[in-house]
């Protein structure tokens, strides 16, 4: 079980320390990768605050579909090159944008997104996703969020089959 009351008194480089190690631990005993994408998706959304939605898109046939996540409803397929998540894909690297408003051809899912940040899903050379989060708020994301939710991924990668999602 999973106690987040201690959560609440933590600077934000401690709760994102310890999102990695409820993902190791809730990764390590669990060999489904849709139990662990789903958890991993709950995780991010218990531990980081003002966020409105926190999910995977697989790539699949030069689309990404859309994979498990925590919010609203989202777009079911983004175009390889499209939107922040197309961009992360193509570029290969992580896609941190304050304001999607000012993103040239940002995709609007959620019309309440203000900022998004796209972590591309990299392993032994291969893309095989990304994992995005949104928030309401301008500018809510920075390189420290980036930097964990990039050693995220990396944890992902040593658990994942990414192949069988």
């Amino acid at each position: 079980m999973i106690k987040l009351s201690a959560v609440d008194k933590m600077t934000s480089e401690q709760k994102y320390k310890y999102m990695l190690i409820l993902l190791e631990g809730q990764l390590s005993s669990e060999k489904n990768n849709i139990a662990n994408l789903c958890n991993a998706t709950a995780i991010i959304k218990a531990i980081m605050d003002r966020v409105n939605w926190a999910g995977f898109y697989i790539l699949r046939d030069n689309t990404l579909i859309l994979g498990m996540f925590q919010g609203l409803p989202a777009c079911n397929r983004v175009k390889i090159g499209e939107g922040v998540c197309g961009a992360a894909v193509t570029k290969k690297e992580p896609q941190l944008v304050e304001n999607v408003h000012d993103f040239l051809g940002h995709i609007a899912c959620d019309y309440s997104t203000n900022s998004e940040i796209v972590i591309p899903i990299i392993k032994d050379d291969i893309v095989y996703g990304v994992l995005d989060l949104d928030s309401k708020e301008i500018g809510r994301f920075t390189k420290l969020e980036q930097r964990y939710l990039v050693e995220f991924v990396d944890i992902l990668n040593k658990y994942i089959d990414w192949s069988k999602v």
